[in-house]
């Protein structure tokens, strides 16, 4: 049976909440392996792609993505385990956001490709991440402004966004990868997504909750050894790599310091903190625990820190993982200490390169079938917090429609940037994340204006709306940032004088923390 964690909280008080049970060390490993397993194409594709893109040696890309592993561990349990008042103690994996891909690769090519320009990129990732750790510290009155630019509405929408980013991403692994995409794919890496697929959705549908919960393990090993079996899982890299690779910081020099790419990193942050604020909601949404402004800031000083260690460790800005929230939607499994876990797999496979190689023996038409799953369930997040918006709204709904318009843009006409804009301007809108957040922080400002206090106290419904009938099917939903009262601790009933906990808080006396006693956000 599991145990209650000895541990204490952000207030200094004993928790029984279900993330922080501590379950036995079997449980531990299997649902963090799992936690990596799913993540882990997602990690390795931004160190490779730059460094593919900067034209680095074999050598030097693996050591990228060992060094990538390896602080996505320590940024992962930095945000799970929390250290004092960083990280927001939920189950939320750290790893390398894809928002930060092209605007990296447009800094390294200016500053002419190879080790040079990582220099130059890990120069704006450690002003970037210092820049957001500061931030997540100002006063909470003025925490609490800043957040209002992100109510339901926008992180609805960008939730719902990343997901359908990423889908692509996994439907080019289901045919093979990205370089068989323009030739029709491979039909054979597409029946082992199919079998894959099928074969979790069977393990959900049929399985006792133990296997259930660990369905995306099951066919990512299932389907690997029938693709070994058939000669399409290659393990030769491994017999090729070293048994130990230790990352160093500084490993390629010491960073450079110049004004533009730290001004491109900074809006990527921008970026990844509306990320991290909507899967900070989401999660809380799905593990039952109530999510306040100290929480989202303490998520955001763990993304700051741990992109500042980043830029140190040869690796890039980092993000609470949406694929991972997509996970514990499908798994049930609320303990945060899965995710330390996880992370100490991470720091493994980021010190054994061969370890790493087993894990990249993976087929690709293995890991788009499981991932396919879990991104839907990450658009599937982003949708049902969205239902909790008043879309019958005309204002709201064109925020939606038309922030899911410029999201798609980038992927439908991407030669557009490349043509008719500079390698600058470019880097920083050829993202669908990157458009279509913005389109919808700056619609919401159009139409609603910059809301006061907590964005998430605030009703989305229409006054005269009928109450919600929550069925039992629905209760775990991952709703995100939709219920009112649960993001600020009050119990979701309008005031007619307008005084909430809110309220009080950017009157001086701030929100607790998500288990319920009042500490100061900054």
């Amino acid at each position: 049976m599991a145990r209650v964690a000895a541990r204490l909280s952000a207030n200094g008080e004993q928790s029984s909440h279900p993330v922080d049970e501590v379950l036995p060390l079997p449980k531990l490993a299997l649902y963090g392996f799992q936690h990596v397993l799913a993540f882990y194409a997602g990690a390795v594709i931004v160190p490779i792609l730059v460094g593919s893109a900067l034209k680095l040696s074999p050598e030097q890309l693996v050591y990228l993505i060992n060094a990538d592993l390896f602080t996505c561990g320590i940024a992962s349990i930095i945000q799970a385990w929390g250290i004092g008042r960083i990280g927001a103690r939920l189950p939320i994996i750290q790893g390398v956001t894809f928002t930060a891909v092209s605007p990296m690769i447009a800094i390294g090519l200016g500053a002419g490709g190879g080790t040079a320009a990582l220099l130059v990129i890990y120069g704006a990732v450690i002003t970037a991440g210092i820049a957001t750790f500061a931030f997540a510290w100002m006063p909470a009155r003025v925490f609490r402004v800043v957040m209002s630019l992100f109510p339901p509405v926008v992180t609805g929408t960008v939730i719902t966004i990343l997901g359908i980013v990423l889908l692509p991403v996994a439907l080019k692994d289901v045919v093979g990868g990205a370089p068989l995409v323009g030739d029709g794919g491979d039909p054979k890496q597409l029946a082992y997504a199919v079998g894959t697929m099928l074969f979790v959705l069977v393990m959900m549908r049929l399985g006792r909750p133990f296997v259930s919960s660990i369905a995306v393990l099951l066919g990512l090993v299932g389907g690997t050894l029938v693709a070994f079996a058939l000669g399409d899982a290659k393990f030769a890299a491994v017999g090729q790599s070293d048994w130990i690779g230790v990352t160093t910081p500084f490993h390629f020099g010491a960073p450079k310091f110049e004004w533009f790419p730290i001004l491109l990193m900074l809006i990527v942050m921008l970026i990844t903190m509306v990320e991290t604020t909507g899967d900070t909601y989401a999660v809380g949404e799905i593990v039952g625990k109530d999510i306040d402004s100290e929480t989202v800031a303490r998520a955001l000083r763990a993304d700051g820190a741990a992109t500042a260690i980043g830029g140190l460790l040869n690796s890039f800005p980092y993000v609470a993982f949406a694929e991972n929230v997509g996970l514990v939607r499908v798994t049930k499994v609320k303990s945060r200490f899965v995710v330390v876990a996880a992370g100490v797999i991470m720091i493994i496979l980021g010190l054994l390169p061969k370890a790493a190689a087993v894990v990249a023996a993976i087929p690709p038409g293995v890991l788009g079938g499981a991932a396919t799953v879990m991104f839907g369930m990450v658009a599937l997040a982003g949708i049902q917090t969205l239902g909790k918006v008043d879309l019958k709204e005309e204002k709201n709904a064109l925020i939606v429609g038309v922030a899911l318009a410029f999201a798609l843009f980038p992927a439908t006409v991407p030669a557009f940037f490349e043509k008719h804009m500079s390698v600058d301007l470019a880097s920083l809108l050829n993202s669908g994340v990157t458009l279509g957040a913005t389109a919808a922080i700056l619609m919401n400002l159009l139409f609603n204006g910059l809301g006061k206090g907590d964005p998430h106290a605030e009703p989305q419904a229409a006054p005269d709306a009928a109450p919600e009938v929550v069925l039992p099917a629905q209760a775990d939903a991952p709703v995100a940032l939709a219920v009112a009262h649960k993001a600020d601790g009050t119990d979701g009933t309008d005031r007619t004088d307008g005084t909430d906990r809110t309220d009080k808080a950017a009157a001086g006396d701030p929100a607790g923390t998500t288990d319920g006693a009042a500490t100061p956000a900054g």
